[in-house]
């Protein structure tokens, strides 16, 4: 077969002369051509990805820098207040009293002489419409401060803006008092510094972002300072440690990320992360969206990614926060501040709006920053010079070779076939091994042991790859052109598609059409360089100058895809049970793998025997299937360090009151909304008892929302897989609430309108859905939603969260019926009051710890009753 594979005419060119094997390389070296890629991702690619900055230290405070051990010593004292939930002591008064003695200090240190420094601690109430859902809040709090230049009458400012507040049985350390930290040491360094600011900077700390983001909107609807501010530096995270990572930009305001190249210490971003995140893939928002929406202000949206396995849970501690970490973060937010308070552009940044940037940086060490329109005509020269190459190299191949053009093109398209196909198969494989493990209930094997990710969707990405085009090289037997040419229109097929992708993806607006044609710039480079040499007819020789182009393409699109996998990874535990991650891992897998070895693969054949490399690769996926799916490796969670995610609203109470105010329904039980794909069956075998759990699929058809104190959109997402365990004994609510029909008055002849007032704690809803002849035609709440109401079968859900303020909320619902019949039912109106912070019964409590140690349960109890009026 060898010689079949190698055999060649003694009229082909000098470059086909009939050697033994044909010049190439023994096969065992194959082996260690892989190799030297994959060490050359461990050995670069890791070590960048992870480095950080040496942590300064109290010792460096007369350098005027930013300070992580003083940093990390606030974040200490603020992590140790323990949950900060909206409405909880912790934080409406320990955490703003903590931050207020902070400001204040620095208000007392600030050099006078240089600045003015203003804090204005205030309460605001609003709504807006998000998802399904409208959020409706009063009393949350907002630590406002405002550094001037001495004397100043700018009324242009930069905004920064983070969040104290944080979800459920969390210390939130990470998200986001590593961010409230930050800002507190950098407004600390800029105000104690003799550097002049041209422009006023508001630090917004505000106490409601994780309800929905309320506090920011307050702020920019409501706040004195904010029709004058202009740009923001919005700083969260969705993860904890490392560094943190530019993942939203303007819109359409490409002077940002030239700012952020010009300033950043530590560059970390990428505008393909932007697209993915705005597309809704990720599980995730921020209050960015709050300052372009509502307050039209552009920005910079960054956060914390690493390690996003402890967001949101009880185990985002500072233990797992390296100084490091802090010291990258408050490098760049000291450096961005400060370049932004100056920026020029800020006096009219509307002047500036000039279309989108495209902006990536390559290991951490660089940040290339282009518009869109300048990537646009990049990408289409690139292509074109591709295409233009190409046939440059197909004339030469037939000079060479004595044979006419269209003899190789003929050669060249039945190639560029096979080559689709594997293109094709590099993509497909992996995505079906991941619908096989998860058809066979495996999701998430790679979720503690990421290695798993090489065997499992790599190594099958990188047979599709291979397969085809060696299967081809061993059966073809063209005397004519030499099995070095015919290689080489291999990667010429590689580079076609790739430049049509990439005008494809061009011209369909995304700006990551850059993925595309970094891989193939640089082999445009190698090509051009073998055409101007005798290496293009010098048998295997021109792979030289294409492996060593081919290294810095390989190490960004591994890099890239690798910040992919490091931030979805841990998502796949909390994207709920709909949604199969597996599917996305292993897109980004085969993409990657594509980008990184599409010029690369098709080189095994220069080596004798290259099925045994195939075959390697077969092995390898078939051990990682058996260690996924047959020992511990495949076992999603770990204690710690990457557990599962339980949540259920504990002891929910169910009561129907019917329109005569009788009790049809009185249910209580457990309210299980599974974060991940694989639901209950970890629990399989385990202390956990879940007898009689059911779906509630079948109840949403026939109650308002399930008949089921649904918490937020995302409990409404996931409704329908949703699952309910029912118990015997009911219990009371912790706190007596209550709703009171304060009056019924017609209005007119057709429309009544009724008044209510609602007491509970800090976090409730209200479903509204009226009958078929019945139209909710004004009520209390933002009218925006009642126009665009949630799509049938949803009902209205209003969202009503408070913080400091935790007065009765008052309401109205006015409703109009054509016939001017009111004696009838009108609406259904459901309450849910969710008492966030208590612990349940005895009962209760013996679910809660019959749960594995890698369990991380989220719950509360819960009261939800319906009424119809």
């Amino acid at each position: 077969m060898e010689k079949l594979i190698s055999h060649e005419s003694f009229e082909a060119p000098k470059n086909a002369a009939p050697k033994k094997a044909n010049g190439k390389l023994q096969w065992y070296f194959a082996g260690g051509f892989l190799m030297f890629w994959g060490l050359l991702f461990f050995a670069i690619v890791i070590p960048l990805f992870y480095r950080l900055p040496t942590a300064m230290t109290m010792e460096d405070a007369n350098k005027n820098v930013f300070i992580a051990e003083r940093a990390y010593r606030n974040l200490y004292t603020l992590s140790n207040i323990g949950t900060k939930v909206t409405g909880s002591t912790e934080n409406e008064i320990e955490a703003v009293n903590f931050i207020m003695k902070e400001v204040t200090q620095i208000q007392k240190d600030c050099l006078k002489d240089y600045f003015d420094l203003e804090i204005d601690l205030s309460q605001v109430s609003g709504g807006f419409p998000y998802k399904t859902v409208l959020n409706t809040y009063q009393g949350a709090q907002n630590i406002a401060v405002k550094l001037a230049p001495k004397n100043s009458t700018s009324e242009t400012y930069l905004l920064v803006n983070s969040h104290f507040d944080s979800k459920p049985a969390t210390p939130s350390a990470s998200d986001a008092g590593f961010m409230i930290v930050t800002m507190l040491e950098v407004l600390r360094v800029i105000a104690t510094t003799m550097q002049a600011i041209e422009h006023p900077i508001v630090f917004l700390f505000n106490g409601l972002e994780e309800g929905s983001m309320q506090a920011s909107h307050g702020f920019i609807t409501h706040h004195r300072w904010a029709p004058y501010c202009k740009a923001v530096i919005n700083l969260d995270a969705i993860g904890s440690g490392g560094r943190n990572v530019l993942f939203q930009s303007g819109p359409n305001h490409p002077w940002l990320a030239a700012c952020y190249k010009k300033y950043i210490k530590h560059p970390f971003a990428t505008s393909m992360g932007e697209e993915v995140f705005q597309m809704g893939i990720i599980p995730s928002d921020s209050d960015f969206r709050q300052f372009n929406i509502y307050g039209k202000i552009p920005g910079l949206d960054m956060g914390q990614c690493i390690n996003g396995f402890v967001y949101h849970t009880k185990h985002d501690t500072i233990d797992v926060i390296p100084r490091e970490s802090l010291q990258n973060t408050g490098d760049n937010a000291l450096s961005l501040v400060r370049g932004l308070a100056n920026a020029t552009e800020l006096h009219n940044t509307e002047a500036h709006k000039t279309g989108r940037a495209v902006y990536y940086d390559f290991l951490g060490l660089y940040f290339f920053y282009y518009s869109e329109a300048t990537g646009k005509c990049l990408n289409y020269v690139v292509a074109g010079a591709a295409l233009i190459l190409i046939l440059i190299s197909i004339w030469r191949m037939a000079e060479a070779s004595q044979v006419t053009i269209c003899h190789v093109i003929r050669w060249f398209i039945l190639v560029m076939v096979i080559q689709i196909i594997s293109f094709v198969l590099g993509l497909a494989l992996p995505i079906v091994v991941a619908y096989g493990m998860d058809s066979f209930g495996l999701s998430l094997t790679y979720y503690s042991t990421p290695m798993l990710i090489v065997g499992l969707y790599v190594c099958p990405s990188l047979i599709g790859l291979s397969l085809p085009i060696t299967i081809y090289y061993s059966l073809q037997r063209n005397d004519k052109i030499s099995t070095s040419y015919h290689l080489q229109l291999a990667l010429h097929s590689q580079a076609v598609i790739l430049a049509l992708l990439a005008t494809s993806v061009t011209a369909l607006g995304f700006r990551s059409s850059y993925i595309f044609v970094i891989p193939l710039l640089f082999y445009v480079i190698s090509l051009a360089l073998n055409l101007m040499t005798i290496l293009h007819d010098l048998g295997f020789a021109w792979a030289a100058f294409l492996k060593l182009s081919q290294i810095i393409p390989f190490l960004y699109s591994s890099y890239l895809v690798y910040i992919f996998i490091v931030v979805m990874t841990p998502m796949g535990g909390r994207s709920g049970s709909a949604s199969n991650r597996d599917l996305f891992i292993a897109v980004l897998a085969a993409v990657g793998t594509v980008l990184s070895f599409g010029f690369l693969v098709p080189l095994i054949n220069t080596f004798r025997r290259p099925s045994f490399m195939i075959f390697a690769l077969l092995a390898t996926t078939a051990l990682s299937l058996y260690m996924a799916s047959s020992t511990q490796l495949g076992f999603p969670y770990r204690p710690k360090t990457s557990g599962q995610r339980v949540a259920y609203l504990v002891i929910v109470r169910n009561k129907f009151y019917d329109y005569d105010g009788t009790l049809s329904k009185d249910e209580s039980g457990y309210l299980f909304n599974f974060q991940d794909r694989r639901e209950e069956t970890p629990f399989v075998g385990t202390d956990v008892n879940l007898t009689g759990m059911v779906g509630i699929k079948s109840n949403c058809e026939r109650y308002m929302m399930c008949g089921m104190p649904l918490y937020d959109y995302r409990y409404v997402q996931n409704r329908l897989q949703s699952k309910w365990l029912p118990r015997s004994e009911p219990v009371e609510t912790p706190d007596s609430s209550n709703l009171e029909l304060l009056s019924k008055t017609i209005v007119n002849s057709t429309t009544c309108r009724f008044e209510f007032n609602l007491t509970g704690p800090s976090h409730m809803s209200i479903f509204i859905q009226p009958y078929e002849d019945v139209i909710i035609s004004n009520w209390s709440f933002e009218r925006t939603y009642l126009e665009n109401p949630p799509e049938a079968p949803l009902s209205y859900h209003i969202y009503f969260t408070y913080g400091i303020d935790d007065s009765p909320l008052n309401f109205f619902v006015e409703c109009s019926k054509p016939d001017g019949d009111f004696k009838v039912p009108l609406f259904q109106l459901g309450v849910s009051w969710h008492y966030i912070g208590h612990e349940g019964d005895t009962e209760s409590k013996k679910l809660k710890s019959s749960f594995p140690s890698y369990s991380i349960v989220s719950e509360w109890p819960v009261l939800y009753q319906r009424y119809i009026y």
